[in-house]
């Protein structure tokens, strides 16, 4: 049995390598942790804890050293939320039946397996661009307005750039991932990336590759999906006055919901603030960090949700965190885990992913499972920004 497994592991790289390089903007781009999770069961909440920034000090010699460097750590919950497999299944008869006219049995096995990769990887990304959305610092752009439609003006990279370095995320790595729309706008208008001259690189004009912008690593994900507003009006926050860096804003009067990734605007600021948690009806709702970037007067000011969007998420690596395991099997009573198939994990070297590969031999019929399980969550919204489109 084990002969059998060791001879899948070929054609299954094959069809890995065919499909772990399409389209997918975000699984390459963040920190992917395939081990500290490793023990957190299905849906169980897993705590990890974030270093806040530190504030350097004036050094006053003296006798002893200063009592200091004491910080307090703040944290994050994560889960493992998903644990998922792709089936396919071959009986005897089902095999001779395509052999008939050669050997075709082989190869439609591999299209299969690249079908089961490219369902979980698909799957991943989508959860990836949700929580990104969902948890953007501030957006900026207009909605319902794809970006880069002007020729040879990049000021749409720069305005990412801007909010990203008024909150501090490292310099590098950077990406950018944009949906299908903002990367038509790349490829069809903006000359100056695919002139060779002054590019410098003839990527995008000969295989329709981006590259680095303005340190942006430019990917493209299909997982960016229209972003539906809520449905609230009317809402006005309290009179008792917000300074900056408030994320917490109570909201008296209006009706509707007020969404998680919803972009909101207060009367006399101009920054577009992204909702982290929203409401139904009156009461408070979260800024994404680092919240306020204006004071809100001791008055009541009107809040306005902005119109349906489809996002494009600039970030760095800090971000998000993609944590992955294989599917847990049971524990027998000889200590070892297994159940009736056999197991090999399966590395894609280029998104850092390990799958699960089974076989399991029945009757008449084989079996065979592509597994995953995975959580998604992001640790430092403050370096996610929502390029609006």
């Amino acid at each position: 049995m084990a002969n059998t497994l060791t001879g899948l592991v070929a054609p299954v790289y094959e069809a890995l390598n065919s499909v772990s390089r399409e389209f997918i903007g975000f699984v390459p781009q963040v920190n992917v942790d395939n081990g500290n999770f490793a023990s957190a069961a299905l849906n169980q909440t897993v705590t990890s804890f974030v270093v806040p920034s530190l504030t350097p000090v004036s050094i006053v010699p003296g006798v002893t050293a200063p009592s200091d460097g004491d910080e307090v750590l703040t944290s994050i919950n994560m889960t493992i939320s998903k644990a998922q497999t792709v089936n396919i299944r071959w009986n005897g008869e089902e095999q001779l039946s395509v052999n008939n006219n050669g050997p075709t049995f082989g190869p439609i096995v591999r299209q299969q397996f690249q079908q089961a990769f490219r369902a979980l990887v698909n799957q991943v990304e989508v959860d990836l661009a949700l929580c990104a959305v969902q948890n953007a610092s501030r957006a900026v752009g207009t909605a319902a307005a794809t970006p880069f439609g002007t020729v040879n003006v990049l000021t749409d990279f720069a305005n990412a750039l801007q909010v990203l370095d008024e909150n501090g995320a490292p310099a590098i790595p950077r990406a950018l991932v944009v949906n299908s729309a903002a990367m038509n706008k790349l490829r069809g208008v903006q000359a100056t990336l695919f002139r060779v001259n002054e590019s410098g690189t003839g990527d995008l004009l000969r295989r329709g590759i981006i590259g680095e912008v303005e340190s942006f690593n430019v990917g493209y994900s299909a997982g960016l999906k229209t972003f539906t507003k809520g449905t609230g009006s009317g809402y006005t926050s309290t009179a008792a006055g917000f300074p900056i860096g408030t994320t917490s804003i109570p909201l008296i009067t209006g009706t509707g919901t007020v969404l998680a990734g919803d972009c909101v605007t207060f009367t006399g600021d101009s920054n577009i603030y992204v909702v982290a948690t929203g409401i139904a009806a009156p009461g408070t709702i979260v800024l994404a960090q680092p919240g306020l970037k204006q004071a809100l007067a001791a008055s009541a000011v009107a809040m306005t949700i902005g119109g349906n969007f489809t996002p494009n998420i600039g970030f760095s690596q800090d971000a998000m965190v993609l944590a992955t395991r294989m599917p847990a099997l049971p524990l027998k009573l000889d200590g070892t885990r297994g159940d009736m198939g056999i197991h090999q994990p399966i590395l894609d070297p280029f998104s850092g992913i390990a799958f699960d590969l089974g076989l399991y031999e029945q009757y008449h019929q084989i079996k065979f499972e592509i597994g995953l399980a995975w959580g998604v969550a992001a640790p430092n919204p403050a370096h996610i920004v929502n390029l609006l489109g």
